[in-house]
């Protein structure tokens, strides 16, 4: 009898071992944290390009009116061109002129359309008048 004990406690011992659910880790719930997100930082303000087609000349003012402006090349200065000057440009050249105007030798940065060497947009600082 205590043979036949042993193994039905044997027995019953190996049948709820097998049937039992395995012990597993709990992995924890993870919740995400919501953050705000922060404001982006502005390093460099993204400068307008000028309108494509158009060609950069460098140069020193030898002459500059409401209608058209004569440049001498910033490297050659046997290089002299004459562009005429757009509507958006004449009017810009108006506000100079009344305040004075470029006088020569002053440095100017022109856009131009190489079609028809129509200054499109300049930029320089003109010097104070005599």
């Amino acid at each position: 009898m205590k043979l036949l004990g042993r193994v039905s406690a044997l027995g019953f011992l190996a049948l709820a071992a097998t049937s039992a659910p395995r012990a597993s880790a709990q992995a924890p719930v993870v919740v995400p944290i919501i953050v705000d997100t922060a404001v982006p930082i502005i390093v460099n303000a993204v400068k307008p390009k000028p309108p494509a087609g158009t060609v950069k000349f460098e140069g020193f003012v030898m002459n500059a009116n409401i209608v058209q402006i004569t440049l001498r090349a910033k490297g050659n200065d046997q290089s002299i061109q004459t562009f005429s000057l757009s509507e958006a440009a004449a009017a810009k050249m108006q506000q100079i002129v009344d305040r004075g105007g470029y006088q020569y030798g002053d440095k100017v940065t022109l856009y131009y359309d190489p079609a028809n060497l129509k200054a499109i947009k300049f930029t320089g600082k003109p010097s104070k008048p005599l």
